[in-house]
């Protein structure tokens, strides 16, 4: 699976294809649906292969080269338009997932962008040929989950998991284990064969991780003192009573909680003590003109290459010295310990606001996935995974006739969700990753915010409230420099609820990032604008979070 560290393309000899048509991600594995229980729904309302489409994209690549190297561009404005063509004119639905959504955003750009850079379908193109986009799960503004993932190759589930193994091998072997380190062992190597070392090796060369990359910096995600969500209380799952109706069930704020907010603007501290201390104490070198070299280790006893390698003692000391990192200071971070990823990164990606979007500059296609630096001209909808999940594709169904292009921000809320991180030095070893989630910072209460060294907030459980809503609540609601044309946006949230017993399966009411596929409110929503209605027909907004109250807090000239 791994692609080539210089180009992001194909490694010598090795070709990885997507599968094509339905069947591309109906079922991730026998009886795990990803989008089988839309496809069978819509089929029940007469839609058929002629007028359903699966754009199934190698999600390893970054967005431009899916064109350079397939042509899935080209060959899904060619789907869409035979699918108009042939079906009376009736406009198309496009309804894509997780890092679809951006890679749809994307292709709204190049669709219209002159050739050899872009498809060359003119400023008209999107408003011939699509009703609406329904964007489900999508991380619009980046996942704070790909920085741990980009930074240390693990995320919350993982950090758990070497947590537990760690604790579990000690209590075992404790009575063998000589001045500690067997547990200098264990922190090290989950599996004993170098288990995170290849998969940082590999996903470091999937260029797509990096348009995962939080968009907006401070201005979006706050910075040392301020977030969106200051004062955040989680709310309690909903639950079911025994007619399996669902009640909601609230935490009310606290005074102290609200006296003391989480500092969710900073993204990662070196220990807990930082991520909850006063700004003006903490006390920060700077990392950037810290010289590398000094290999921890010899890189030929090593199986796996990575580029820790090249930083050595000083470097990895500089980047802990730092303490604490910003959404605006992630970038710095990531380009002083994988450069050879961000150049491949900077080619492709950007992270910014755009202070001036009729700057020629913008026409190029490394800003096309960041709604912050691109606007829906005319009738253009713009319409974003660091986690291992099935390949996620678009998915397109042609309408009735409808007037005008409406978007959707489709997601589950109700989910502890990653957002912030306290990490720590490892524990130093050959062919090492030098940090790590530190496990051991705790809230120290069953409702806390921090669990095993993750700050979490609301979300669907990849994916936070903020990243997925923000643009149709703020950026893109009205006429905005986003907007220009004033295209209707719609918030649909959906409540999570567990299923309640194992016979549900994966449940019909989550909001969970994957499982949502299967949520019986969404599904009736898409068939009902499938069938032809509105976003005011289906009654508008339909929100559980504080996603409008957040964005208002964000200051970004609209």
């Amino acid at each position: 699976m791994s692609l080539n560290n210089e180009t992001g393309l194909d490694p010598s000899g090795i070709r990885v294809r997507p599968v094509s048509g339905l069947v591309a991600a109906d079922y991730f594995a026998a009886g795990y649906f990803v989008w089988a229980v839309l496809i069978a729904n819509l089929a029940r309302i007469g839609y058929e292969e002629k007028t359903m489409y699966m754009a199934a994209y190698d999600w390893r690549l970054a967005f431009q080269n899916t064109e350079v190297r397939d042509q899935t561009l080209s060959r899904i404005k060619s789907n869409i338009e035979l699918m108009v063509a042939t079906n009376g004119g009736k406009k198309a639905v496009i309804i894509p997932h997780s890092m679809g959504v951006l890679y749809f955003l994307h292709f709204m750009k190049w669709v219209e962008a002159p050739a050899p850079m872009g498809g060359g379908g003119g400023s008209d193109w999107c408003a011939k040929h699509i009703k609406a986009v329904m964007n489900i799960g999508g991380p619009l503004l980046g996942a704070p989950k790909a920085m741990p993932g980009l930074l240390s190759a693990e995320a919350k589930d993982i950090a758990a998991a070497r947590f537990f193994r760690a604790i579990t091998l000690f209590n075992v072997e404790s009575p063998f284990i000589n001045g500690g380190n067997g547990t200098r062992f264990l922190d090290n190597d989950l599996f004993r064969v170098q288990t995170l070392q290849h998969v940082m090796r590999m996903t470091r060369t999937w260029d797509s991780t990096m348009s995962m990359i939080p968009k907006g910096g401070d201005t979006i995600w706050g910075d040392l003192d301020w977030s969106p969500e200051e004062s955040y209380v989680p709310r309690k799952r909903k639950q079911r009573d025994n007619d399996s109706q669902t009640a909601e069930q609230t935490d009310t704020e606290t005074l102290d909680s609200q006296k003391k907010g989480i500092n969710y603007g900073r993204m990662i501290s070196f220990g807990k003590d930082v991520a909850e201390a006063p700004s003006s104490e903490i006390e920060r070198i700077d990392f950037k003109g810290a010289v590398k070299g000094n290999n921890v280790a010899n890189i030929t006893s090593c199986d796996v290459w990575t580029e820790y390698h090249d930083m050595g003692i000083e470097g990895i000391k500089a980047v802990a010295e730092y303490k604490v990192y910003t959404a605006g200071s992630l970038l710095d971070l990531l380009h002083f310990v994988a450069p050879k990823m961000m150049a491949r990164g900077d080619a492709h990606f950007s992270y910014g606001i755009a202070d001036n979007l009729d700057d020629p500059k913008y026409e190029h296609y490394k800003y096309w996935s960041n709604p912050l630096e691109t606007n829906i001209w005319h009738y253009v909808v713009p319409a974003i995974f660091f986690t291992f999940k099935p390949p996620l594709c678009h998915f397109f169904a042609i309408l009735p006739n409808a007037p005008d292009m409406e978007i959707y921000s489709m997601y589950g809320v109700g989910i502890p969700t990653e957002r912030a991180y306290v990490y720590k030095l490892s524990p130093y070893s050959e062919c090492y990753i030098p940090f790590q989630i530190d496990t051991s910072a705790d809230g120290g209460k069953e409702d806390s915010c921090l669990k095993d060294g993750v700050y979490s907030i609301d979300g669907d459980e990849t994916v936070p409230v903020l990243s997925a809503g923000f643009m149709c609540a703020k950026g893109w609601r009205g006429k905005t420099r986003f907007n220009p044309s004033g295209i209707q946006t719609y918030i649909r949230e959906y409540d999570h609820a567990p299923p309640a017993t194992l016979l549900e399966g994966r449940g019909t009411q989550s909001g969970a990032h994957v499982d949502i596929m299967g949520n019986f409110a969404l599904i009736e929503d898409i068939i009902r604008v499938a069938a032809g209605a509105t976003g005011e027909d289906l009654g508008g907004d339909q929100v559980y979070s504080d996603i409008f109250k957040w964005s208002d807090k964000i200051n970004l000239p609209l």
